[in-house]
């Protein structure tokens, strides 16, 4: 499970902003995850549940999931439009040449430290 190596890296980063910012504790950290990632957000939930408690900083902490809705640019209307899937074909023409411009990213959006 991947989501695990994901995590522990998400905890590395909190560790790196501590250190940077001179925080002590991570209250609530809030994770984006594109629609399109791959990346399963109750297995998330779930390891850093197992991740968290190693680390006084994350001890405790909470962490909630935001979704990050996919995008696309379409090669054959021009539209940028919305997208579930990433083999699914434009929703406004049809059209299969399409450019994913959002919806991939995995990223630490927002932290309440102490």
């Amino acid at each position: 499970m991947h989501e695990m190596s994901l995590t522990e890296s998400v905890v590395r980063i909190l560790e790196g902003e501590a250190a940077r910012h001179g925080f002590s504790r991570v209250k609530l950290v809030r994770l984006e995850i594109g629609e399109l990632s791959h990346v399963d957000p109750e297995s998330i939930l779930f390891c850093f549940g197992a991740v968290a408690g190693r680390s006084p900083l994350t001890s405790g902490a909470e962490m909630k999931i935001v979704r990050a809705p996919g995008q696309a640019h379409c090669l054959d209307c021009g539209d940028t439009v919305p997208l579930a899937d990433r083999l699914a074909p434009c929703p406004r023409c049809g059209g299969a040449r399409l450019v994913i411009t959002g919806g991939e990213e995995m990223r630490v959006k927002e932290m309440e430290v102490e």
